[in-house]
């Protein structure tokens, strides 16, 4: 699935990340969990809380999770996932009342460009 993304702190791009989990035979290895790991070894430090992710669809539950452990500051997406997405489409993993980190989101961004790649990719399939 075409989906990227990336850490940016200071300005600077900390991490890439894109979906890999049918490539590597890992179901962790989405575009934001590997953004996060390049980005927590380029910083030396697990907590991320002064960087954004920028991402091209709203984040499942996993990578929400994440986001809210690495303390992202802000996070930018472009399309919603109906289906998937832990932000506010499905649930609302991000800014959930009862966890311990509330981060900036905006959603929508390039949304109907990202919809489109995603839906592109899933045509050329069938």
């Amino acid at each position: 699935m075409p989906v990227g993304a990336v850490v940016v702190c200071d300005g600077q791009i900390v991490g890439r990340g894109w979906n890999r989990n049918i490539t590597d035979s890992d179901p962790t290895a989405h575009a934001e969990i590997l953004a996060l790991r390049e980005a927590g070894a380029a910083v030396g430090n697990h907590r991320l809380g002064a960087c954004e992710l920028f991402v091209t669809i709203e984040p499942c539950a996993m990578c929400a999770g994440a986001l809210v452990h690495a303390r992202i500051q802000r996070l930018v997406y472009g399309a919603d996932d109906p289906k998937a997405g832990a932000v506010h489409s499905v649930m609302q993993v991000v800014n959930h009342p009862q966890l311990n980190h509330q981060m900036e989101v905006r959603g929508g961004v390039l949304a109907g460009r990202c919809a489109e790649l995603v839906q592109t990719f899933f045509k050329s399939r069938r």
